[in-house]
């Protein structure tokens, strides 16, 4: 027996296939949708079609933008000749906020995966390599900790480091807060090659 009338049930699917949203969440999400203001409801729609339509990857690092160039590629005062190299457009807002990093970006826009079917043709790793073609001295392979990250890492390295560039991998270890008993080996053991002196 169907609880709800055909478009609220509708609403309720297409709100549940979203990632990370269950079907509680779709339900909760509906029902705030078909209580908000029309002009907040037309509002809403138009904002996902004018994104849907207008954004697109940057000519350069290929992070999503509705420019041609994203700001942090347009920005002069960029260091180009360090790029840091992510695994979508995620990763390099996270290190933005930090507000420490004065390099460009590169986004993959995924990871090699075998086991999934996601080879190095898949990603945007010749991009990469095209963008080698410029005067760059350091590489920055910031892909996830995870087997694909780390799949990956090891692919770009061995890939670039023919060329002659820099290739540099970021620390992963201990995380602020956290308590050693609960910290598994591989990271522990990341923590401790990766250490500096004080």
């Amino acid at each position: 027996m169907e609880l709800y009338s055909g478009h609220i049930n509708r609403l309720i699917e297409e709100l549940a296939a979203l990632p990370g949203i269950g079907n509680k969440s779709a339900q909760r999400l509906a029902f705030h949708l078909i209580n908000m203001p029309k002009d907040r409801v037309d509002r809403l729609a138009g904002a996902i079609l004018d994104a849907k339509e207008h954004v697109r990857y940057c000519r350069e690092c290929y992070t999503l933008t509705d420019q041609e160039v994203c700001p942090v590629c347009a920005n002069a005062r960029r260091n180009k000749k360090q790029i840091m190299v992510v695994e979508n457009s995620r990763d390099l807002a996270a290190y933005e906020k930090t507000g420490k990093y004065e390099g460009v970006y590169h986004v993959l826009h995924g990871a090699i995966s075998p086991m999934l079917g996601i080879g190095p043709a898949d990603i945007k790793l010749k991009e990469l390599v095209n963008r080698l073609r410029d005067d760059v001295e350091e590489v920055i392979i910031a892909t996830n900790s995870s087997l694909e990250g780390e799949t990956t890492a090891m692919y770009i390295s061995k890939l670039i480091k023919p060329s002659g560039v820099k290739v540099t991998r970021i620390a992963s270890g201990v995380p602020v807060g956290g308590d050693l008993e609960y910290i598994d080996e591989v990271t522990l053991l990341r923590a401790l090659e990766g250490r500096i002196e004080l």
